[in-house]
């Protein structure tokens, strides 16, 4: 069993790739991706590239310490960092004209009936509930595409493993559209409904996401490349629980 401290250490980001443009993390769950005025006493991706790295844009608010995208504070996975001014212009241009490629790994509930499919739908922020997002008639444009790896059937209900590729990048967006679809994230406290996320965390320990792959331009060389990193263990041990 791990100590506490253990624990801690293995709860940090783990650097996945470094070069001297930029940086590719692997983000755990719990850690919120930039620091604001509500961080306080909680473990900030921002905070810890400030006080652990020295490249240009390290210790820079205004260039959030090189961070380009975000991911919500429980999914975890892929997060991409550009170490100087020049890269992180040339990335965030990339993620506006859509030339970065994003992979995501879910636990929905319920059989996803298609094996492939695409997910439409207009997302906004709910004009009744400030701080969420839902499928609204005037919202912006969104779209994510989606593969069924694996379905699963226990006494407490079917289940589907998705691979999911969203071609746009709003907030919140996958889990607004798999609650769309029908089929929300398990663990999803917002999206899923109280009642089910609770039913759902006593098996599965959070809200079952994790940035998988992404693939850009390098800043520099404009060559594609593409990174990969694996579930973390604790989803995994999810899968193998439905698997028996």
């Amino acid at each position: 069993m791990l100590s506490v401290k253990q624990k801690k250490k293995n709860n940090i980001p783990k650097k996945i790739f470094e070069d001297g443009d930029f940086l590719v993390i692997n983000k755990p769950s719990s850690w919120i991706t930039n620091s604001a005025a509500t961080t306080k006493d909680q473990p900030v991706v921002q905070d810890w590239l400030a006080k652990n790295f020295k490249f240009e844009t390290s210790s820079s608010k205004l260039y959030r310490s090189g961070i380009v995208h975000r991911l919500d504070k429980e999914t975890s996975g892929l997060l991409l960092i550009a170490k100087t001014k020049e890269a992180f212009h040339n990335l965030q241009k990339q993620f506006k004209e859509r030339r970065v490629a994003k992979k995501y790994r879910a636990l929905v509930h319920g059989k996803v009936e298609m094996g492939e499919g695409e997910i439409k739908a207009p997302v906004g922020r709910l004009p009744w509930r400030r701080n969420r997002f839902g499928v609204l008639p005037g919202g912006r444009e969104a779209a994510t595409e989606y593969k069924v790896l694996e379905n699963y059937e226990t006494k407490e209900g079917k289940y589907s493993l998705l691979e999911l590729f969203p071609k746009t990048g709003r907030t919140h967006q996958i889990r607004i559209h798999l609650k769309y679809l029908g089929h929300p994230i398990v663990g999803d406290t917002f999206y899923a409904g109280r009642k089910t996320a609770r039913r759902d965390r006593v098996w599965c320990p959070r809200l079952f996401l994790h940035a998988s792959e992404i693939s850009f331009l390098h800043p520099k060389t404009g060559k594609r490349v593409s990174f990969e990193s694996q579930l973390p263990a604790d989803l995994g041990a999810v899968l193998t629980s439905l698997a028996k």
